[in-house]
């Protein structure tokens, strides 16, 4: 296998912590690990000390959303440029299609290397949470979409993912590169997992489930609570564990609460280190990821390699490479369903258990294999490579194409100002007008703006 220095880049890396950072880190381990090069360039974080067997180059960034939680990168910074061009690199694998994918598109214009980029995140979805109802929803999308077609090379994690991104308006080809887990092969000592439940209280015959990831709605926990609600409606007790944070964290506690689970559930926040939350899913009699939201399901694949079986969405990607009652719990998104397939298990133990073990030996994936056919198909986009794209791609084009952005948002809020004032000329021309609340009547542009992001 020949030698090849990768750049790997992303829009987040460690301390940030979410799905695509983490498989940002485990391709730069096992590219080096494989006697590669890896070289991971990412926005910079403040008091951030990387201490890794490889190069991780941190360009300009800046705080830029709340809601998001993430900093926007500046590609162009020229010291950054110029000790990325001259790092000799061989391919770029970006993973994701926003700044990441503009810096790696401007070193192919300064250096001739292939781009592959990885689609990971239905971006649809993401964008809807920041900008639904937003002008400038159809042009993110459009600017993410010509950043996916200027590579030269797609992947994406599932089936299911392409399909997203097929939705989205993407015409070229892919193909499926899954990701896998650092996690080894096998359940945490029996020691280790007396003692998480001996810190818990946990009775040795007390049903324990789980849930890892962060604390979103979208991520199908309102379906898990209403399910839980249900089986202990029915005299069922267990444990709930959820392991992760997010912004809907609060609400999620309270209608943990008004379900009456609060005694059922507990709520421990992100896990950081990788054997204790092992243990975790070894503990566990049943992993519940209803979300229909993953393109792969990395925690799937953990469980796997604990034997702890998965419950899933059919349909869902996370539940591609699984059989219903053979190596996972296949359901229907309903309550009732999740509640009816739990109690199923409850009730067949030996077989749960045989599920577990059977998703260990197919499901499971280790990012070492998983990053060695990735590297494989490196060698074969880099003896295959013949430079044509981007051919005029320095900062002035991305502006420009930033520019486009900006005109469409404009003619966009344009429009909808108009909209609005016809609205307002004829609210204000309706004959019993003292009927209606005195707000209604002034019906304030301003704040109609402000509430659609479109005005401070």
């Amino acid at each position: 296998m020949s030698q090849l220095t990768v750049g790997v880049f992303n829009d987040s890396f460690p301390p940030t912590i979410d799905g695509v950072a983490n498989v940002t880190l485990n391709y730069a381990r096992e590219i080096a690990r494989l006697d590669g090069t890896p070289i991971v360039a990412t926005p910079w974080y403040p008091k951030v000390s990387d201490q890794y067997p490889f190069e991780v180059v941190r360009y300009p960034s800046a705080y830029v959303s709340g809601r998001l939680g993430y900093r926007a990168g500046y590609p162009f910074d020229p010291r950054i440029l110029y000790r990325l061009s001259k790092s000799n690199m061989d391919i770029i694998h970006t993973h994701c299609p926003f700044i990441s994918t503009v810096l790696a598109r401007t070193l192919r214009f300064q250096t001739s290397v292939p781009v592959v980029f990885t689609y990971h995140t239905k971006f649809d979805i993401d964008i809807d949470k920041v900008l639904a109802l937003n002008p400038a929803r159809n042009a993110s999308i459009k600017f993410l979409l010509n950043n996916i077609h200027a590579c030269d090379e797609v992947w994406t994690v599932s089936k299911g993912a392409g399909e997203n991104l097929r939705s989205l308006g993407y015409t070229g080809d892919y193909c499926v590169m899954p990701n896998g887990t650092d996690f080894k092969r096998g359940k945490a000592s029996e020691s280790d997992i007396a003692s998480l439940r001996r810190q818990y209280a946990l009775p040795p015959e007390l049903p324990v489930f789980l849930y890892v990831g962060r604390m979103m709605w979208y991520k199908g926990i309102r379906l898990t609570l209403d399910g839980l609600r249900i089986l202990k409606s029915l005299g069922q007790d267990f444990c709930m564990f959820f392991i992760g944070g997010g912004i809907d964290l609060p609400e999620i506690k309270e209608y943990a609460r008004e379900a009456g689970l609060e005694p059922n559930c507990i709520f421990t926040g992100p896990l950081y280190d990788r054997e204790i939350l092992r243990t975790y899913f070894s503990m566990a009699d049943l992993f519940l990821f209803p979300s229909t939201y993953d393109t792969n399901g990395i925690v799937v694949n953990e469980a796997a390699a604990c034997s702890c079986p998965s419950l899933l969405i059919a349909g869902s990607c996370a539940a591609e490479r699984v059989k219903d009652k053979e190596t996972g719990l296949v359901i229907e998104e309903d309550p009732a369903a999740l509640a009816s397939a739990i109690l199923w298990g409850l009730e067949n133990r030996d077989p749960l258990k045989k599920i577990g073990e059977n998703a260990s030996r197919s499901v499971y994936l280790h990012w070492g294999d998983a990053v060695k056919a990735a590297y494989e198909r490196y060698g074969t986009i880099v003896e295959g490579f013949t430079p044509g794209k981007d051919l005029n791609y320095p900062a002035y084009i991305f502006f420009e194409e930033v520019q486009h952005i900006k005109e469409d948002f404009a003619q966009k809020k344009a429009s909808l100002k108009h909209y609005y004032a016809k609205k307002r000329k004829g609210l204000r021309a309706i004959p019993f007008k003292r009927v209606l609340p005195r707000k209604l009547m002034a019906f304030p542009l301003k704040e109609v703006l402000r509430t659609l992001g479109w005005r401070k």
